[in-house]
């Protein structure tokens, strides 16, 4: 396994500052995008699909419970005893510590799936999973966001009894919300996935391999 180069403590510090210059200007980039984002106009979106939960039935309206910000995920519906390597990924990155911080934010979160209840409820006790889980099985609630067979994340906000959805965003958007990740792209072998631009020598994997 190769290593990086081993350099002299000014070589290093000087590499590291022009670095720094990038990663200052990509954090800017993305502060103005954020900033943006939060100036986008919502659209009407209807409040009485009906999801199947541990509890009972619950409309999208429902979920908000009694919060003004609704964060979904939705969780890809491979069929029986498949399941979604990428979406597991991600659900394994959501901590419940999290989901309490964003509830102090007025944020609820929720995850859903296309699958039906029993088979969600089993792979969440296999997982050991505690967070909120629900089943749009039967609604076309995927479709009407967007997500289809897919995945994606999606925020509403709640005006009263009205329902309206802000933002969404899939593939690399997602990816960039998981904490594990975050982490291993500042370590010197990154993500160690096969995707990824990486001097010649260093690790590589198929990404869910």
């Amino acid at each position: 396994m190769e290593k990086p180069k081993i350099v002299s403590a000014e070589e290093w510090r000087q590499a590291r500052d022009d670095l720094l210059k990038a990663e200052k200007d990509a954090t800017r980039t993305l502060d103005a995008i954020a900033a943006r984002r939060r100036r986008l106009p919502m659209v009407r979106f209807a409040a009485d699909y009906v999801f199947d939960t541990p509890t009972g039935k619950k409309t999208l309206l429902d979920l908000f419970e009694g919060r003004g910000q609704l964060a979904v995920y939705q969780f890809m519906d491979n069929g029986p005893d498949d399941y979604c390597p990428g979406c597991t990924w991600f659900t394994n990155n959501v901590p419940a510590t999290g989901l309490a911080g964003l509830a102090e934010a007025g944020v609820t979160w929720v995850t859903v799936s296309n699958m039906p209840l029993a088979q969600i409820e089993a792979y969440k006790a296999r997982m050991g999973w505690t967070l909120p889980f629900v089943s749009s099985h039967g609604t076309s609630f995927a479709d009407d966001c967007g997500a289809g067979g897919g995945f994606m994340l999606s925020a509403f906000l709640r005006d009263g009894d009205d329902v309206y959805r802000t933002y969404s965003t899939t593939s690399r958007g997602v990816d960039r919300l998981v904490f594990t990740n975050s982490v291993l792209d500042l370590m010197p072998y990154g993500r160690q996935q096969d995707w990824e631009d990486s001097p010649p020598g260093w690790p590589q994997r198929p990404t869910y391999g």
